[in-house]
Formats: C-alpha cells, structure tokens, sequence
C-alpha cells in the first residue's frame, strides 16, 4: 500500500472499486495523483481526488461507482438454544477463544458488557475510519501487519490503548471513538455482551472476543449520486469491504476463528450475489474457520420491490411508483435488472399526463428526459450487459419528480424468460410515502445477503411464532435458498450506549434482522469455539457451520422446508449440538 499524500476519507477525495485484471488497468498506472487500499486478491479500492468523472456512469462500469448501505435495523436466548447449550457442561463453550468481527457503527467500549471481570477490554481492536475528523490531517490509517494488510484512513485502537483508556478518568481523551447511533453496540451485545443477571440479559457468547470496525458516513458526492438525505445514515460499500478485510487480518494476527457479523444491507446491485462486496463476503467464506453472517434485510412490507413476467405477445409492462413529497423535494433512484439475457427498454407517464415515448438503447448509452409540466428531470442509463452479473441494468435516477403517480412502462426488447426485478432504495434511504403500488415481496433480501456461502438470517418473533412482518423474504432471482435460518428479533432486549445515572448499562429493545443476525453470529461462535478452539473439528468452515445449525433447526410441522421466510427453520443451538451425536 503506497502512503497516501492526502487523506482518503476526505470530502474531496472519490473512491472507486477496481477489480484486478480490468482493461482499465493501464489508466490507473497513470495516474499521477492516486493511491489506493488493497481488499483482497480481486479488489483495492482506488482513490484520487473528485472531479464529476467519478460518479459517470458513462465512464466506470457500474460496479465500480461504491453502493450505499443502511442499517438493518420468553428470552431470545432461551428461544434460540443458546441458554440450554450454557447449561451443558460438555457444550458451554461460550464463545471462548473465538473472535467476532463487525462492522458498523462502532462500539461503547466503555461499557462493561465488554470487559472482563478485572475491567480490561474483550475488545482486541477497534478501527475508527472517521478519525481524524480534521481537514489536512493525515490519518494513521492500520499499519502493515502483514504486506498489503494495512489502510490509508482512519485510526486503529489497540487493546493495550483501550486497556489505558479505561484505567483513566477520561478514557475519551486517550480513545476518541464513540458510537454516536447505537447500532453496532447493540449488535455488539448481543452477540458477546457478558451477562447481566439483573437485566435478565447476556450475550450469545459472552466469552468471545470482539473486533470492530466503526465506518465513516458516506461522502456527500456519493449521496448527491445516488440521491439519499444528507441525514439518513449511509455508508460506502468500499469501507465495508476494506473493514471485512481488517477483521481476517485481525484473526489471523491472533490465530484465532473468526466470525464476521454484517448488518447492513442495500438495494443497488442485481441481488444475485455478483457485487464487489457480497464477492467479498463470498471468498472470505471459503476459508477455514471464518464463517459470515448477514441480516437478511426488513424490505418485505416496504414496497421497495416489483417483480414481472412479460407473457408472450405483450408488448409493455406498466410498472406505477408513487412518489412522496420528500422524493419530490430531492429525487431518488431506481434500478431495472433483467433476467439471463432478455433486454428492456424503458418510457414513462408523469402525474399530469405528460408522456414519453420509449427511449432507444444506443450501446450503454445515458440519457436525460426533462418534463415540462412537471419540472422533473429523468435520467436514463442503460448498461446493455452489467459487468459483474451479466444481465442488463437500467439505472435511472429521477430528479425533483413530481408527487403523485410516476408509470415505468417496460417494453420487451428481446424475450428469453420475458422476467425482470426493479428496486427502489432500502428503508432509511427513502420515505415510506415512495412505493411501488403492485409491490412483490419476495427477492427481498437485500445485498450483500444474496452470497450464496455467508450464512444470511431473518427474523421472527418468539411470542408468536411467526416471522417478523418486515423481514425480507427469498428466495433470490437466482434460486438460491435465502435466508438459511430465521432468529429471535422483535423487541429484542441489548445495550444502549451512553449512561444513565444509578446504571452502567443501560439498555434498549430493537426489533429487526440485524438482532436475529447477532445472535446467530454468537451461537456461530460458540460453534467455532467447541470445533476449532477445542479441537472436536479443527477443519470447521462456513459450509459445516451451516449444515450443523440448520440440521439443528426447529422446524413447524404445518410448513414446507425450505421456504421463503424461515429458510430452514428457527435457530436451535442446543439441538444443533445434540445432533452432532447423529
């Protein structure tokens, strides 16, 4: 990694995902002003300073411009086997040994869920990429444990710095990084926070180690492209893909099995596992004793998804959107992704009536439509064959578009399956009041869930028994089975940050596939803890994992196995150990 004359996490500074054998290779060697982030043998991440280039589609295959992603947002415990295989003196691993890795929206170290007993830290490292905050000052960024294993941002906090924060009276000033929004200590909890018997609380493996990796918002010209609110919070699908990078590193320094938890999820890409980050996610997959897990995504009741099979001799598909007074007011974008080799081509009737013909496909050609009756500026971008997928992608970005009923009509261009899915944005990227009106709610789970190794997890409630509402379904346009397993997560009690005076710790519920993603995550470990760290299977992988758990899964005897919501089943540590005797 060549040291960056600038900081990368800047403002005026673009990032690009570059995949290694590209044609465009010759371009970035000369390239004068230019550093760039090794992710693995496929990806670095380039980055160089922002001129409009960087965000044109007509210039940089799609995969290349990075996604955004949004937060996922009697005892789940009992209900998921975990407190049962506790219990056992032969199964109560807890994690011991094994390292968790997320990355998200950082950590309250501070917290005593993830101290030990003496006060020190179970954190082994937390990588910070939003500090500094500074203009002009150069990040530390992660050292070069290993050639190629470092970063060009941000600032690592190690356990021996955490260790002396939290020996002081103002364990800030020594290290600066806080989770200012909660998700990631709360995940944190759940999956390794210690035991709070007062709370009638603890974590899935309470005896893990954590890493962590806080990711830095997302950059304004990234949101101006993709059209997203200055204040949702929004992060870049590079950063994710180089903090999945810093966890194995982490694992590997300490020897130790690892399982990377993810909980963020997006609607750009074709959601057939293709893009730059779920490949990531994929690869990491393939080793032994990692193991990934994914939040499968709450885009079910959202109406964020169409699905249309065009029947021989029709010639259009009318797809209706209604548009909110927020979208309105800044716009938002749309993608159209085609099944196999069938292409599409698009036109459109604006709320007032005013209607355009269909627009040609000219190679992988960009064109802007602007309404006159509505002062509304369509852009249309037809990528005839996506890089990475293979299939066609239109990427259309609406700009100030009109409140009310906005019609996509979808003409047939050449029909092999005469299938195609559309997506507009994930929940906190777009208000509930934009929706498709014939919305589809499967193919819901959202990107990087689609991998076909990681194991991704919805969510349902333990009071019922019935899957979450919100919790996205599969299976995805490929076929592939997703989700595997569904976990407790609605109204699921875990830390709070921040504190509140007579307390410590304080706590909040949350309800969504990222608490049923934790704790999975930590019955993972406990797994990865009895197979590796105790040696009753050295050679445990992603694929062993998920056979074990899914064999141990509780199945309703009035529902066929597998199916859209629960996958396989609800998750069942204790079961799952005991059917390792079979």
């Amino acid at each position: 990694m060549p040291d960056c004359p600038f900081n990368p996490a800047a403002e005026n500074i673009a990032d690009l995902i570059y995949r290694f054998g590209s044609l465009q290779s010759e371009r970035w060697n000369n390239t004068s002003s230019l550093c760039a982030d090794y992710v693995s043998s496929d990806y670095i991440i380039l980055h160089m300073p922002l001129t409009p280039d960087a965000v044109s589609m007509r210039v940089h295959p799609y995969y290349m411009i990075p996604s955004l992603f949004s937060p996922l947002d009697y005892n789940a415990m009992e209900a998921s086997g975990i407190l049962s295989a506790f219990n056992s003196p032969a199964l109560n691993n807890q994690g011991k040994g094994v390292l968790i890795g997320l990355v998200d929206t950082g950590i309250d170290y501070r917290s005593p869920l993830f101290q030990n007993p003496d006060g020190t830290t179970r954190i082994a490292g937390i990588w910070d990429q939003s500090v500094p905050i500074e203009e002009g000052v150069l990040p530390a960024g992660v050292p070069d444990y290993y050639p190629m294993g470092g970063s060009s941002y941000g600032t690592e906090y190690t356990r021996e710095q955490i260790n002396e924060a939290l020996a002081s009276d103002d364990p800030l000033s020594l290290v600066p990084t806080q989770d200012t929004i909660g998700h990631g200590t709360f995940l944190a909890g759940l999956s390794a926070g210690s035991s709070i018997p007062q709370e009638d609380f603890t974590g899935a493996a309470p005896e893990a180690e954590l890493a962590v990796v806080k990711l830095k918002p997302a950059k304004k010209y990234l949101r101006d492209f993709y059209l997203i609110p200055s204040d949702a919070p929004a992060f870049q699908e590079n950063d994710i893909m180089m903090g999945i990078k810093y966890l194995r590193m982490m694992a590997d320094r300490l020897k130790k099995p690892l399982v990377i938890l993810l909980a963020m999820g997006s609607n750009s890409g074709s959601h057939i596992g293709t893009s730059p980050l779920s490949q990531v996610t994929q690869n990491y997959s393939g080793f032994f004793g990692i193991i990934t897990v994914i939040a499968c995504g709450n885009e079910t009741g959202a109406a964020h998804h169409f699905y249309a099979s065009i029947p021989a001799g029709t010639e259009y598909e009318d797809v209706e959107i209604r548009v909110g007074k927020e979208e309105a007011e800044r716009g938002f974008v749309l993608e159209l992704w085609a099944a196999d080799a069938d292409t599409y081509t698009v036109g459109f009737i604006s709320p007032s009536g005013e209607r355009i013909s269909r627009i040609p496909i000219i190679a992988n050609n960009e064109t802007s439509i602007p309404f006159l009756l509505d002062a509304t500026t369509i852009t249309v971008n037809y990528q005839l064959i996506e890089a990475e997928s293979g299939s066609q992608l239109i990427f259309i970005p609406f700009q100030t578009p009109a409140a009310g009923i906005w019609t996509v009509r979808v003409y047939n261009t050449q029909r092999f399956k005469g299938t195609f899915h559309m997506w507009l944005p994930v929940q906190g990227m777009i208000s509930e009041e934009t929706v498709f009106l014939r919305p589809d709610p499967y193919s819901t789970i959202t990107v990087p869930g689609n991998s076909r190794l990681p194991i991704t997890v919805g969510a349902y409630d333990t009071s019922t028994g019935g899957i979450y509402i919100h919790s996205s379904r599969g299976f995805t346009p490929n076929q592939i089975v997703k989700p595997e397993l569904a976990a407790p997560g609605v109204n699921i009690l875990g830390p709070s940050v921040g504190r509140k005076p007579g307390s410590d710790t304080p706590m909040t519920t949350r309800t969504g596939t990222s608490a049923a993603a934790a704790i999975t995550a930590g019955a993972a470990a406990n797994l990865l803890g009895w197979g590796i760290v105790e040696g009753n299977y050295p050679t445990m992988s992603e694929a062993s994992v998920k056979s074990y758990l899914i064999r141990g899964a509780q199945r309703n005897p009035a529902l066929t196995y597998p199916n859209r919501e629960f996958g396989y089943g609800t998750l069942d540590l204790f079961q799952t150990f005991l059917r390792l005797r079979e």
